[in-house]
C-alpha cells in the first residue's frame, strides 16, 4: 500500500521550506506519511487537481505563489473563504472524500503579533496578492486603521481593500510611507530571484514593528533596514511555521510539536 503523502506546490517551488517544516514534524511524532513538493504551474494547475483527486494516498496540499485564488475553482469552499479572505493555501480531502479549500495564513500571520495592541492603529501592508488578503483578513479582527496599501496596480489594491472592510487607501509602490505601528510587507519582493522592496522606513515611529513574510532570504533587505533603525521585527519564518502547523493538523490529524521550535528553526536557517 502507498505511504500517505501530502505536498506543497507552486510555480516556483524550488525555494519553498514546507517539506522540511512538515517533514520535520512527521519524523518527530513518528508518523507513517510523506510530504513532498511538487512544481506545478498555471497552465496544469486543474490537471494537478484532477490526478490527486484519483489518488487516494493523497492527503491534500499546501498552496504558495501563484495559485492561491485560482485553485479556489478547483475545489469545494464549505468554509467560506471566498467571500471573506477569497483566496486559499490549503487543500484537503474531506471525509467524504470531496476536496475542500481553507486558508490558515491568517492564524499564521496573527500568531506572532497577537499580544500587540492594534486597535485604530495605522498600518502600511505593501501587495495586494493572495497573502495580503489573509493579512487584511486578519487585521480586520484586530480592529485596525486606517490601513494604507502599496502596490504597483493600485486599483486591484483599492479593491482589496475595501472587499476586506477596512479604512484607508491605496497609493502606488514607492510612496512615502506613513507613521505606521505595523508595516507588513505581503508581497515577493525582496525574495530569492526578485527584485528588491525599497522603502524609506524614516516615518515609522521608533515603536513600530516591521513584519515580512518573505523568508528566502530569511533576513531580507528590509528587516534589514528595521533592525538597523532598532526597530521589533517578525520574520517570514513566523508565519511560514505558524500557518504550516495549522495546516499539519489538518492533513495528519495531529498537533505538531511546537516545543521543538527552536530545533525546527535551527534546521531552517543551516
Amino acid at each position: 500500500m502507498t505511504k500517505p503523502y501530502a505536498e506543497v506546490i507552486g510555480d516556483p517551488i524550488s525555494h519553498s521550506k514546507s517539506p522540511l517544516i512538515h517533514g520535520f514534524w512527521i519524523e518527530a511524532l513518528g508518523i507513517e506519511a510523506e510530504y513532498r513538493a511538487c512544481h506545478v504551474t498555471p497552465e496544469g494547475l486543474a490537471d494537478y487537481f484532477a490526478a490527486r483527486r484519483a489518488d487516494p494516498a493523497w492527503r491534500g496540499c499546501n498552496i504558495t505563489i501563484p495559485h492561491k485564488q485560482a485553485a479556489l475553482d478547483l475545489v469545494e469552499d464549505r468554509g467560506g473563504v471566498r467571500g471573506t479572505i477569497g483566496a486559499i493555501n490549503l487543500a484537503m480531502r474531506a471525509e467524504d472524500g470531496v476536496l475542500i479549500g481553507t486558508n490558515t495564513d491568517a492564524g499564521g500571520f496573527y500568531a506572532p503579533i497577537a499580544e500587540l495592541d492594534l486597535a485604530d492603529a495605522p498600518i502600511a501592508v505593501i501587495g495586494a496578492g493572495g497573502a495580503a488578503r489573509a493579512v487584511l483578513f486578519a487585521l480586520s479582527r484586530l480592529g485596525v486603521g486606517p490601513v494604507t496599501i502599496y502596490n504597483r496596480n493600485v486599483l486591484k489594491a483599492a479593491a482589496l481593500l475595501a472587499a476586506s472592510g477596512l479604512k484607508g487607501q491605496a497609493l502606488p509602490l514607492g510612496t512615502k510611507l506613513p507613521a505606521a505601528a505595523l508595516l507588513v510587507n505581503t508581497s515577493a519582493l525582496g525574495m530569492v530571484g526578485q527584485p528588491a522592496l525599497e522603502v524609506d522606513l524614516a516615518p515609522l515611529p521608533e515603536d513600530a514593528v516591521v513584519y515580512d513574510i518573505v523568508y528566502a532570504p530569511l533576513e531580507t533587505p528590509l528587516l534589514k533596514a528595521a533592525r538597523a533603525r532598532d526597530l521589533e521585527t517578525v520574520d517570514g519564518l513566523e508565519m511560514l511555521v505558524g500557518q504550516a502547523a495549522l495546516a499539519f493538523e489538518l492533513l495528519f490529524d495531529a498537533a505538531p510539536p511546537r516545543e521543538r521550535d527552536d530545533a525546527l528553526r535551527a534546521l531552517l536557517t543551516a
